[in-house]
């Protein structure tokens, strides 16, 4: 079995962005084109953005989803 994921460069890579499936945003750390399979037989590859959201915590989504954001500023703070 060959590996199991890449890098794979991105323009948008450590910028703020959004998931266009479910609104979240944040910054992003990766792009992984990941083999997702469960069979050597088979392989199924896919590309997925590697998102840090405000909290710190990652989350992941396909690389097609995601879009540039423009960052909300929190006034008064």
């Amino acid at each position: 079995m060959s590996e199991r994921y890449e890098y794979v460069p991105h323009r948008l890579l450590h910028r703020h962005v959004r998931d266009i499936a479910s609104g979240a945003e944040g910054e992003l750390m990766a792009v992984v084109n990941e083999n997702v399979s469960d069979s050597d037989a088979r392989e199924h590859w896919i590309e997925l953005a590697h998102i840090r959201g405000a909290s710190g915590r990652e989350f992941t989504t396909a690389a097609g989803n995601i879009e540039p954001a423009e960052r909300q500023d929190v006034k008064g703070a």
